[in-house]
């Protein structure tokens, strides 16, 4: 089964890919057998909460929602770029960076969201990845979080 249709069966659609405000960086680059992808921002497409701080503007709850989305986001840029999911063999790294409120210390669970869509949508063979999650003080245009990623590819 495509990776299209795991996400139509989990009732999951990829939003429009993330454009990046300038021409000096992309949505994904790929070098050798490996596809690194840009940090995304949750899409608003979902009617997921895209900017302030988590623990502060935003439940853990919440923020664990739009991890999942910016998934999501991720992999419509990697199709973009890819021309096809199938084309991916594994998920390889994971990095979150959540915009935290003083005293929040729960990035991983937020960051789970991210993580559990891959592991669900790639099985743990292909799903199971290393991961950093962090607190951040800010990130930029206010953004809630940043999630970027390793994937290994097949010719």
């Amino acid at each position: 089964m495509s990776i299209r249709q795991q996400l139509s069966q989990m009732g999951l659609e990829l939003p429009e890919p993330f454009v990046y405000p300038n021409k000096n960086r992309r949505g994904c680059v790929i070098t050798g057998n490996l596809l690194y992808t840009s940090g995304h921002p949750p899409p608003a497409k979902f009617g997921v909460r895209v900017s302030g701080k988590v623990g502060g503007d935003l439940t853990e709850e919440e923020a664990h929602t739009a991890a999942r989305a910016t998934a999501l986001s991720i992999l419509a840029s990697v199709e973009e770029e890819l021309g096809s999911l199938d084309r991916l063999s594994r998920v390889v790294k994971v990095t979150g960076m959540v915009n935290s409120a003083p005293g929040f210390d729960r990035q991983f669970a937020v960051i789970d969201g991210a993580s559990d869509l891959f592991l669900d949508l790639f099985g743990p063979d292909a799903g199971q990845h290393a991961r950093s999650a962090v607190g951040m003080f800010e990130l930029p245009r206010h953004f809630c979080m940043e999630i970027e990623a390793i994937f290994e590819i097949s010719s």
